[in-house]
């Protein structure tokens, strides 16, 4: 009889699973536990029919036997009567019996042996039919627990896939910035935002149905591929820049936002012991939207200088995105950089100097894109880029030659990308701001160095010229005050900050550089922080550490 598992409560029945062998039964509902149960007794019922018919001929047999055993002691018991009612003195007739006797035992202990070693037989094979229901069912154990392995992972990423696409979901989840090509199609870049082989292609119709663009940030469910399928493809939008893609389609253009001048200051002073960060603040204050320009010579520690700026920002700022982008550098800077910044919303994407130009072209762009998606969505970015003067180098080789050549061989139209890299950092009136903070190289002895510089010298709003003569001398940071400054800059300071900038400005116009750096810093390793600084200043207390 097969057993009613519905009456079972859920209790009962996962209970029961785990007798059976069945692995995560808490994961299952009760109608899923009845029907695997059935299942299962189903099975074990069928077996149990097939042994009992292979029994009936045995017991048979068995049966036959005993009653030839039943027979043959019937006359022994005769004969033994006889032989009482017989004289002792006849020989003959006494030892007859006895011969006979020793016969019949004879028989009787063979048909006794037969009859154990059937019934032994019998038992084997018993067990060996029980052995073989046990695998079947711990077969049907495995089989089930597979399937709940599989649905449990194919359930974690269709939360939120409709159940139109649940046959056609892979399963797999992918994650990274969009590329939408010429012929209106796109891949999700994974790695570096560059093509790989873990790309992911979006149709068309997705593209045009959520608007999306050329450096979103994806998150959807990968289709189950097709065959002869080089790539594969997007399923189903879950987000897009972390918004849902309905709101994303919604969204402005990065052109038509308002650009303002930088107005909320960005603080990098963290420890008193950090005087480049210290000094920046004094000397050229950043805020959000500022569009910087670091004018280095040769190893005068502008990455240096750019690594303490990014974990200032990481540091003060943990919920606003970093992206550093390095572009034509040494593989081994790379691999400083990445590990010396530290914080959650990070990225250093980067293009070495044994990469052709075509590539630097590729991530600059791409890095673009995701910065104005991210300013699209009201989110503060910063853009530590390193250097726009080999990011005008590589355009400079890769773009069709206008007819036009400046001195050091540059086509004027090499500085349109770059310039267009640069122009992107604004402070917007209706929220968010894209802060770039980019390195120029002079001193070189390349004439194109020095017209890059030239062309991008008026270009930004906020200046930090290093000194090769400090870096000589060995003075760190390297920065020359007299050169060093940020456009409207009263919107940043405090009135004791302009107070205390323009008398130090005013005190220094005489000196050297050097000289004023030097005066500068040993103040600072007297004072505990900036604001101790500053009324250091106002109290005319500079000329004591003169």
């Amino acid at each position: 009889m097969s057993t009613d598992f519905k009456k079972f409560t859920l209790a009962e029945l996962r209970k029961k699973a785990k007798e059976i062998g069945i692995r995560s039964v808490t994961t299952f509902k009760k109608a899923e536990l009845v029907q695997i149960l059935t299942e299962v007794e189903a099975k074990q019922q069928k077996e149990e029919n097939n042994v009992e018919p292979e029994k009936k001929p045995e017991q048979e047999l068995e049966l036959k036997q005993e009653k030839k055993v039943e027979k043959t002691s019937q006359p022994e018991l005769k004969l033994e009567k006889k032989e009482m009612k017989q004289p002792k003195s006849k020989k003959e007739k006494k030892v007859q019996p006895k011969v006979v006797e020793k016969e019949e035992n004879n028989k009787e202990l063979k048909n006794k042996e037969n009859v154990v070693n059937k019934v032994e037989n019998k038992n084997i094979k018993i067990k060996e039919e029980k052995k073989e229901i046990k695998r079947e069912v711990t077969n049907v154990a495995k089989e089930v627990n597979r399937e709940i392995k599989k649905e449990v992972h194919r359930d974690k990423p269709n939360k939120n896939v409709p159940s139109d696409f649940q046959d056609l979901n892979s399963g797999e989840i992918a994650y990274g910035v969009l590329e939408v090509l010429p012929d209106g199609f796109g891949f999700i870049r994974c790695a570096n935002y560059l093509p790989g082989e873990d790309d992911v292609y979006v149709s068309p119709s997705q593209i045009r149905r959520f608007n999306l663009k050329t450096g979103d940030l994806i998150i959807g469910n990968i289709r189950v591929p097709k065959e002869n399928e080089k790539f594969r493809a997007l399923l189903y939008v879950q987000s897009v820049n972390g918004d849902s893609p309905a709101n994303a389609s919604k969204r402005p253009n990065f052109e038509d936002l308002t650009p303002i001048f930088p107005n909320e200051r960005v603080r990098l002073e963290t420890v008193s012991s950090e005087y480049a960060t210290r000094l920046i603040d004094f000397v050229a204050p950043i805020g959000k939207g500022q569009r910087g320009m670091i004018v280095a010579p040769p190893k005068a520690g502008k990455t240096t200088l750019l690594k303490k700026i990014a974990n200032a920002i990481t540091t003060n700022h943990p919920n606003c995105h970093l992206i550093v982008l390095l572009i034509d550098e040494r593989p081994e800077e790379v691999t400083d950089i990445r590990r010396s910044i530290k914080g959650e919303n990070v990225e250093v994407i980067y293009s070495t100097f044994d990469e052709l130009p075509e590539h630097h072209k590729r991530v600059s762009e791409m890095v673009l894109a995701r910065a104005k998606r991210m300013v699209e969505q009201k989110k503060d970015l910063y853009i530590l880029l390193d250097s726009i003067t080999r990011l005008a180098r590589a355009y400079n080789l890769t773009i069709p030659p206008s007819g036009r050549t400046l001195s050091g061989g540059l086509d004027p139209a090499a500085l349109h990308m770059p310039k267009k890299f640069f122009g992107a950092a604004r402070n917007i009136e209706e929220g968010g701001s894209l802060t770039i903070l980019a390195t120029a190289l002079v001193e070189t002895g390349s004439k194109m160095d020095e017209v890059v510089f030239e062309e991008f010298k008026g270009t930004g709003n906020m200046e930090l010229v290093l000194d090769r003569k400090l870096s000589e001398k060995r003075i760190f940071p390297a920065i020359d005050i007299a050169k060093s400054s940020t456009r409207r800059e009263d919107l940043l300071y405090t009135k004791e900050e302009m107070d205390a900038v323009y008398r130090l400005r005013k005190a220094s116009s005489n000196m050297r550089s050097d000289e004023v750096t030097e005066s500068i810093l040993k103040v600072f390793v007297k004072s505990k922080n900036n604001k101790d600084f500053f009324n250091t200043i106002n109290n005319n207390l500079l000329d004591k550490y003169r």
